[in-house]
């Protein structure tokens, strides 16, 4: 056994000299991305772990790795050139190459990145996609929301997306521009990143519920990684069992989700989804519109050949009414010929009977005034007979007493009565001075 007693820092040069030699090229190593942080001087620092297959349990194992600036500058330029596909973050599965080191301020030995394999975290996703979309074609899940009826016009939309993002923005934007009354339900959620897919198939729940129409996941563009939340069988269990119509929107024109495959209708972009359910509600305006028009003009034809009939009567009535009219001119002509002969007729009966009467009449008058005549002469001459003048010229006399009255008998005539005796030629007056009553007996 050797005495010799080494310091921390020579048995640090000594386990970092060990390690060197090890892996004097380095080491390529996979694993899962953790904890990841990056500082103000452009260093990255993270764990890259070994999940345990155990859902909650410590990971297997875990190293502490580093990527210094000028290494990062130099993965950017290799990602770069195979387009961005990936970005690390947490729970991303990578395979990377660096040196392994011990740290000694610390005491830890880390893994020095220096390069990363894109292909390898390509594929992880593409595998677990591909077993993931098996398993939902095994249990008839991939096209379960489809089976529901798109609403002809939605208007209450279940938005999932991270409020505040592009996607958030130009999503309301197409809502807003269109003209047509759309009330949102918003519900905010992570996009990318470790737990995001909790918190997607939350969100989608919660849309569910709030008893939307449609509910549009969705978000902006990114690299594979950022993306891969959206493979997640938790994200595609939720969007299957929602009660309406799943549209998706995710950012990306090459490769569909698994959420795209599960959805009920795919869009590349959160503008074309919402587009997609503005124009719905356009088509529907649209086909509304046309059955208007015909309508319309179903009506106006309707109206037209009704027309044509009214005219048609019209001409019918007027045809019938001159005919009607022409009758009866010509039987009120007869009638008035008849009227006027009988009229004729009537007048020369009537004249006969007229001169006949007035004969008659003329004979009878001339008869009744020859009658009268003689009634009145016979009367002219009674009365003549009877006239006090023709008696007094015959001698007669007529006397009054005083008061005027005739004396018809001498006991009318009182002695020393003044009387007035009328003769034919004037009157005398006398004085009674004895009277007496023929016939009375002599006193002497």
């Amino acid at each position: 056994m050797s005495d010799q007693t080494l310091t921390v820092s020579e048995l640090s040069v000594v386990i970092r000299a060990s390690l060197e030699q090890a892996m004097p090229y380095g080491v390529w190593v996979e694993g899962e991305v953790q904890g990841i942080s990056r500082s103000r001087n452009g260093h990255v620092y993270f764990e890259l772990i070994e999940p345990s297959e155990t859902p909650g349990a410590p990971p297997i194992a875990a190293l502490s790795v580093v990527l210094f600036r000028d290494a990062r500058d130099r993965v950017n330029r290799l990602l770069k050139r195979h387009g961005d596909p990936i970005r690390m973050t947490d729970g991303v599965q990578i395979r990377i190459q660096g040196m392994v080191d011990y740290y000694p301020p610390t005491g830890r030995i880390q893994l020095r990145m220096s390069a990363i394999d894109p292909t390898y975290t390509l594929g992880v996703i593409a595998a677990e996609r591909e077993a993931l979309m098996r398993k939902l074609a095994d249990a008839g899940r991939l096209r379960v929301n489809a089976r529901y009826d798109l609403p002809p016009v939605p208007q209450r939309i279940g938005i999932v997306t991270s409020l505040g993002s592009a996607a958030h923005a130009d999503i309301t934007t197409v809502f807003e521009q269109s003209l047509h009354s759309f009330t949102l339900v918003e519900v905010d959620t992570a996009v990318q990143g470790a737990g995001a897919e909790v918190q997607i198939a939350a969100a989608v729940s919660a849309a569910g519920d709030a008893a939307v129409d449609v509910i549009v996941v969705a978000r902006g563009g990114g690299s594979k990684t950022d993306l891969a939340v959206f493979d997640h069988e938790m994200v595609a269990e939720a969007i299957a069992d929602a009660p309406v119509p799943v549209f998706t929107g995710i950012g990306h024109d090459i490769d569909r989700s698994v959420a795209d495959e599960v959805a009920h209708t795919a869009h590349t972009t959160p503008t074309a989804a919402a587009q997609a359910i503005v124009a719905l509600v356009d088509e529907w305006l649209s086909r509304l519109a046309a059955r208007e028009a015909d309508v319309a003009h179903h009506a106006r034809r309707a109206l037209d050949r009704a027309a044509d009939r009214v005219a048609g009567h019209r001409r019918r009535v007027a045809r019938s009414a001159t005919s009607a009219i022409g009758r009866a001119r010509d039987r009120l002509a007869k009638a008035s010929a008849q009227v006027r002969r009988d009229t004729i007729r009537t007048e020369s009966t009537a004249q006969t009977h007229l001169n006949r009467s007035a004969a008659r009449l003329a004979l009878a008058g001339r008869h009744g005034l020859r009658a009268a005549e003689l009634r009145l002469a016979s009367a002219a001459a009674r009365t003549r007979a009877l006239d006090p003048a023709v008696a007094l010229a015959r001698g007669w006399s007529i006397t009054r007493g005083p008061d005027g009255s005739v004396i018809r008998s001498a006991a009318d005539a009182k002695p020393g009565a003044e009387l007035v005796t009328t003769i034919v030629d004037g009157t005398i007056a006398s004085t009674i001075t004895a009277s007496e009553a023929a016939g009375a007996p002599d006193d002497g």
